[in-house]
């Protein structure tokens, strides 16, 4: 959830950009959708937003119905996974994967409470968030 949170904070200065919306998915009992979405009041994805570490297929089938397809790996084993899956899709030029080191999200998730507030403030590729009174500074790592 915390990583969710953070890709909607990094994303929504988009909303700038275009006539349109950005959501949360259906969640992670409806596999094939999007965790986030940016759409155009027509109803195109402009933006095809996931979390964590999806396999080739998803990735392929992301970007084939997306404009942009942005990718926010988290967990501890991203390196192993980057590994088998990077060079099956480097070949997607609509996709950019974004590593959140892992440390910082387990430190900001000990924070969720039932009631959360957050705040995502990016300067000079450094980012901080604060959830419920915590402040986490970290620099997220391009893959690709």
């Amino acid at each position: 959830m915390v990583v969710r949170l953070l890709a909607f904070g990094l994303r929504a200065h988009r909303l700038s950009d275009v006539d349109g919306e950005l959501a949360f998915g259906a969640g992670l009992s409806t596999p094939g959708v999007p965790d986030l979405r940016l759409t155009d009041y027509t109803g195109r994805i402009l933006e095809w937003i996931n979390v964590g570490q999806p396999d080739e297929r998803v990735l392929g089938k992301a970007a084939s119905q997306a404009d942009q397809v942005l990718l926010f790996p988290f967990a501890a084993g991203v390196a192993t996974w980057w590994r088998t899956v990077g060079p099956k899709v480097a070949g997607l030029p609509n996709l950019s994967v974004v590593q959140i080191p892992h440390a910082p999200v387990q430190q900001l998730a000990q924070t969720v409470d039932r009631r959360v507030s957050a705040q995502v403030m990016v300067i000079e590729g450094q980012v901080t968030m604060t959830v419920g009174g915590v402040d986490v500074t970290f620099t997220p790592e391009p893959l690709q």
